[in-house]
Parts: structure tokens; C-alpha cells; sequence
């Protein structure tokens, strides 16, 4: 096994990065006819998301051919567009007599202020994340969409430390996995849920990591709109309905109550996508066992993504000041 989400049969993963301007986008491609069943769940008041309102629970369209994790802010939803011109190319999308539609949802993190701020994924870095998907090992940290992700912003950017891209795995009985794809861009600091420590957050003048909640009420005067965001990907080859999927989305959000906090806040656009891959060929297992072990891998690969980080000019990494 990967320890990742390509684990998942039929699940590949693309990146493309610009670590020039400091952002990038990742593709997460459903290699199989009918592509996915999903559901999505959207916990953060600040989100930048398209095509989620298709995965409501009354969805016409039950299919889903990829998706899309992108930075940029609102602008990156744009790099859907080239996901889907791949997709056309390949004869991928829902069938509507005259066209196949590929349907890709997607979903943004604001890291405008890291980079260059001109600098956002469009339809060229879009299609160039989807044609390098492919089912195997993939980069972690500042890569893809997680290349100008930051955490701890409570006392401001020059504060903060680095976020990143990560991603883990586990192998239940009966042969179901479940693996998720964390793209972390917090506002709070990231906890490691077995000490309860500080991995990544705030760091005062002497070296050391503050808590973010406890901080909170200076924060106002840096807080600003929507500048913050984890995002997440959970796959399985256990066979699930739409609104299934949904509520295994939903307890996934339990993940990211693990380790980040404060999490899902008003500047916060917080939202878990969950896919059974496999239709047809899907193996069996309650939504509420796959919910509660996706939960845990959405916290491992949050942990992974500041843990695999590498610092940009002005934003340290984990791995840096250790």
C-alpha cells in the first residue's frame, strides 16, 4: 500500500505547481465509466466552491469524473476548465445526447498574499494537474494546492508557519479502504491529536508555538475575508449512495476538528468531499464505519501535509524549526 489516496482503485492524482508565484492546484481523477459517487460537506463560512450545490442528496446527476483543489481564491475555480477540456478530449463526462459533460466540482484555498497575488491557477495549470494524474506515489507538502498554504494567522501572516498537501490510508477487513487527499490552509494551529501538542501554528517572539484560541482576541485586528481554508478528499471503494457519501463527508469533518483549531470559522471555508469509487463493483461496509475511519485518516493527512511541508521565503515549516 501508498499510504495515500491513490489506494483506492480507480483514484489518480495530479499536481501542477508554480513555486514562482507560490500556488498550484491538484487533480484527483475517477478512472472508471461512470466515475464517482459523491457527496461534499461544507462546514467554513468563507468558501470558494463550484458545482457542489450538483452533489446535494437530490442531485439529478449521480456521476462524478474528478475534482479539483486549487489555490488561487476564487480566481483557481477557472483551473476547472482545463480539467474538464482533458476529460472531453478523452471522452469523459455525462452523457446528454449532443455532448459529454465532464463534472467536476471543485473547491479553492486563498493564498494570494503568500505569492504573487497575480499569480492564479487557470485553465492551462487545470488541464496540466489532470493529464499528470496517475494512480501511485505523489509529492506532499508545498506542492499542488497546497504550495502557498500557511497556518496559525491568528497573529498575523508574519506569524504563521507553513501548511501544505498531504495525504494517508488505512486497509479495513473485507478489503475496504479508505484514504484521504487534506489541503491545509488554516486559520488555527494544526494539533497532533495523540499528545494534544502544537505541530504548527502562531509562533511567539521566543521561539515557541502559541494557541491559537487563546489569542483570539487580538486576532481582529488581522483577520480578513475568507483568507483561510482546509480542504479535503476522502475515497473508498466501499460502495455508497449519494446521500451516504454525504454523511461519510460530514463525520470526515470530524477529522479536521482533530487537528486544527479553532476549525470552521466565519474566515474559514472548510469542506470535505467524499467519493465511493467502483460502483457496481464496490465492496460493502456501513457508511457510519467508513465515516469514522475516514475521520481519522482526514486527520493523519492533515498532520502530513505541515509535517512534509517545506518553508517558503517568510513562512517556516515544521521541518525547520523542530
Amino acid at each position: 500500500m501508498l499510504g495515500n489516496l491513490c489506494d483506492v482503485p480507480g483514484v489518480l492524482v495530479g499536481h501542477a505547481t508554480d513555486y514562482v508565484g507560490l500556488t498550484g492546484c491538484t487533480a484527483v481523477l475517477f478512472d472508471a465509466p461512470a466515475g464517482a459517487v459523491v457527496g461534499v460537506d461544507v462546514r467554513g463560512s468563507s468558501p470558494g466552491t463550484r458545482e457542489t450545490d450538483l452533489l446535494s442528496a437530490t442531485g439529478r446527476v449521480d456521476q462524478t469524473h474528478a475534482l479539483l483543489l486549487t489555490g488561487g481564491s476564487a480566481f483557481g475555480l477557472g483551473a476547472v476548465d482545463g480539467v474538464m477540456s482533458l476529460l472531453e478530449e478523452r471522452g469523459v463526462g455525462y452523457d446528454v445526447r449532443v455532448a459529454r459533460v465532464p463534472i467536476v466540482p471543485g473547491a479553492v484555498v486563498f493564498d494570494l498574499a503568500v505569492g504573487d497575488p497575480s499569480a492564479r491557477p487557470g485553465p492551462a495549470m487545470g488541464y496540466e494537474a489532470a493529464s499528470l494524474a496517475e494512480s501511485g506515489p505523489f509529492e506532499q507538502g508545498t506542492v499542488g494546492a497546497g504550495t502557498g498554504t500557511t497556518v496559525g494567522k491568528v497573529l498575523g501572516l508574519e506569524r504563521a508557519m507553513k501548511g501544505g498537501l498531504g495525504s494517508a490510508s488505512v486497509t479495513l477487513p473485507g478489503g475496504v479502504v479508505v484514504a484521504a487527499l487534506a489541503v491545509v490552509n488554516a486559520f488555527g494551529d494544526v494539533r497532533d491529536p495523540s499528545t494534544g501538542g502544537i505541530v504548527a501554528g502562531p509562533r511567539l517572539e521566543d521561539g515557541t508555538l502559541a494557541d491559537s484560541v487563546e489569542h483570539l482576541a487580538e486576532a481582529e485586528r488581522f483577520v480578513r475575508w475568507g483568507e483561510n481554508t482546509t480542504l479535503g478528499i476522502l475515497a473508498t471503494n466501499a460502495r455508497l449512495s449519494r446521500p451516504e457519501a454525504t454523511k461519510v463527508a460530514q463525520m470526515a469533518q470530524d477529522g479536521l476538528a482533530r487537528t486544527v483549531s479553532p476549525v470552521h470559522t466565519s474566515v474559514d471555508g472548510d469542506a470535505v468531499f467524499a467519493a465511493s469509487v467502483g460502483g457496481q463493483a464496490s465492496v460493502v461496509m456501513a457508511p457510519d464505519v467508513v465515516g469514522a475511519w475516514g475521520a481519522r485518516v482526514v486527520a493523519e493527512a492533515v498532520l502530513r501535509a505541515v509535517r512534509e511541508a517545506r518553508g517558503v521565503p517568510g513562512v517556516p515549516a515544521v521541518s525547520e524549526i523542530g
